[in-house]
């Protein structure tokens, strides 16, 4: 048995640890879990475009933008739309198909399908009934935005979108205080306003970072306390969603 002791000389080479050569082959009745670019096209793995290009069914939050994506990468595959307002309906077809042998790719609009994308049910669904989910790693903009926003990673609390309305928003900002490790949230262009305005009230001195329009052509990075960034509030544009990171107290 090779040693983990990392001053060993039989130590993995960083050739063994990433193994070029290794392709492991598509099985049949397994639904694959594909990230998709959340804005350059270039950041889409090969092994993605491999699975888009050899599967026999895309499931698509939107076939007219994955059809889109398909069509750059020269892929022809089927697809099925899967969405949040079809999913139930949808649920009994797909899992006919796994059952029948299929090799079906999940994807969704942007990112990794079931982090605040449609997903998480198809893929639950899929493991309650024996079937293989098979995830691939890629695009993400939680650790997209972690990765560069200079506050502390080696905790972090994802909450997803806030509630539309006002009360409930609050109350979960609220509940965030005491959480250890850096908050992480998605907001849309339209509440990011309204949101530095809550983290004004509720935590003016905490440090927060703005990650807009991700991999884009206009990117953009704001960093400062939350009092600070809400008095230049109107500096910030408001287009593209953002991923707002808060350091813990």
């Amino acid at each position: 048995m090779r040693s983990l002791d990392s001053d060993s000389s039989e130590s993995a080479t960083p050739c063994e640890k990433h193994d070029a050569s290794f392709q492991p082959s598509m099985e049949k009745g397994t639904l694959y879990v594909v990230p998709t670019p959340i804005g350059n096209l270039e950041d889409i793995t090969l092994r993605a475009l491999r699975v888009l290009k050899e599967c026999d069914l895309v499931l698509a939050e939107d076939t007219r933008h994955t059809g889109q994506l398909l069509k750059h990468f020269e892929s022809k595959k089927p697809m099925l739309s899967y969405h949040k307002f079809n999913e139930a309906a949808r649920k009994d077809q797909i899992l006919e198909r796994l059952k029948q042998g299929e090799q079906l790719a999940l994807v969704s609009d942007a990112g990794t399908p079931g982090i605040s994308d449609p997903g998480q049910r198809i893929i639950s669904e899929a493991i309650a009934h024996g079937f293989r989910v098979e995830p691939l790693p890629g695009a993400c903009a939680i650790t997209t935005a972690l990765s560069a926003c200079g506050l502390p990673t080696d905790e972090f609390h994802f909450i997803g979108f806030l509630d539309r309305k006002s009360a409930r928003r609050r109350r979960r900002l609220e509940a965030c205080i005491d959480i250890k490790g850096t908050l992480v949230l998605y907001e849309s262009p339209h509440r990011i306003e309204k949101l530095l305005e809550e983290l004004n009230d509720i935590m003016p001195e905490r440090n927060v970072v703005l990650a807009r329009e991700l991999t884009k052509k206009f990117e953009q990075w704001v960093r400062g306390t939350a009092t600070a960034l809400w008095a230049r509030r109107s500096t910030i544009k408001s287009k593209g969603e953002f991923v707002v990171l808060i350091q813990s107290s």
